[in-house]
C-alpha cells in the first residue's frame, strides 16, 4: 500500500482544516516545497496536492505551487480544488501534475467531466468521493446530496475511472481512525479498483489496518504534521 502524504495550501502555505472549516486553519508551514522534498527524502512516491483557494473560488488558483513542486522534485503529484475548465485541466497537467482530482464537478456537472475523461484519457483523473453517511456531499462539504456512494462509483469506473479516494466527512481532521468498515464495502465490491483511503488516519495502526482490508493507498495529513506518524515511519512503512 501506499502512502500519499496531502499538502493542503491556502495563500501558498500548507494548512490543514478541520472538517473542511475554513474558519478552523492550522498553517503547519509556509513552505510546501520543503514539505514535499521532506516527503521525498522518506522515500515517498506520490503526493496529494490540494488547492483549498481554488476549491473556494471555484477556479485553480495555486497552480504556480503545483508547478515548483512538480519541476523540483520526482513525486507523482495529484492536484484538485477548484477544477471547473478545460482551462483549469490543461493548466495542471502543464503544470507537472501526473493526476488531476475531481470531486464536485462528478456531481455538478456530469457531461463536461466525461467530455474530460475522452478528451484528455480518463487514466489522467482521480475521482473524489466525499461522504457523509454513505451520500456524496460536494463543494467543500458544503452541500450533501442524494447520490448514494456505491452508485457514484459505479457511474464513473463504467466511464474509464481506475483510481478513487473516498473521504468520510465525519472522520476526516479528527484523527479517530479511518471509516473501515465504509472501505472494506467499497473494496468488496469494486475489486478492480484502486482504492485510496482517506481522512481520519492517526497512527501508524491505521495504515496497518487499512494495508489489511486491501486499501491499495492512504491518504494521510495531519497524523504526520501533529507528529503521530514521523518520516522514520513512513521511511520503513
Amino acid at each position: 500500500m501506499q502512502i500519499i502524504p496531502a499538502i493542503d495550501i491556502i495563500e501558498g502555505k500548507c494548512v490543514r482544516l478541520l472538517q473542511g472549516d475554513y474558519d478552523k486553519k492550522t498553517v503547519y508551514s509556509s513552505n510546501p516545497l520543503d514539505m514535499a522534498l521532506q516527503f521525498q527524502d522518506a522515500g515517498i512516491q506520490r503526493l496529494h496536492l490540494v488547492d483549498l483557494d481554488g476549491a473556494r473560488l471555484k477556479k485553480v488558483t495555486n497552480w504556480k505551487v503545483l508547478e515548483l513542486i512538480a519541476n523540483k522534485t520526482n513525486l507523482m503529484v495529484d492536484f484538485g480544488g477548484g477544477v471547473n475548465s478545460d482551462a483549469d485541466v490543461t493548466a495542471i497537467l502543464n503544470s507537472g501534475a501526473a493526476y488531476v482530482t475531481v470531486g464536485s464537478i462528478a456531481i455538478k456537472n456530469e457531461a463536461l467531466l466525461l467530455d474530460w475523461l475522452q478528451q484528455y484519457e480518463a487514466e489522467k483523473f482521480i475521482l473524489g468521493a466525499d461522504v457523509k453517511n454513505k451520500m456524496i456531499a460536494v463543494h467543500g462539504w458544503l452541500e450533501e446530496t442524494d447520490t448514494d456512494i456505491m452508485d457514484f462509483i459505479t457511474r464513473y469506473t463504467q466511464r474509464g475511472i481506475k483510481q478513487i479516494f473516498c473521504t468520510d466527512i465525519s472522520k476526516d481532521g479528527k484523527m479517530e481512525g479511518p471509516s473501515i468498515e465504509l472501505y472494506k464495502e467499497i473494496i468488496t465490491a469494486f475489486p478492480g479498483l484502486f482504492f485510496i483511503a482517506s481522512g481520519g488516519v492517526s497512527n501508524m495502526d491505521d495504515l496497518y489496518q487499512l494495508r489489511q482490508i486491501g486499501c491499495k493507498a492512504a491518504i494521510v495529513g495531519k497524523a504526520i504534521y501533529e507528529g503521530k506518524i514521523t518520516m522514520e515511519q513512513l521511511s520503513t512503512f
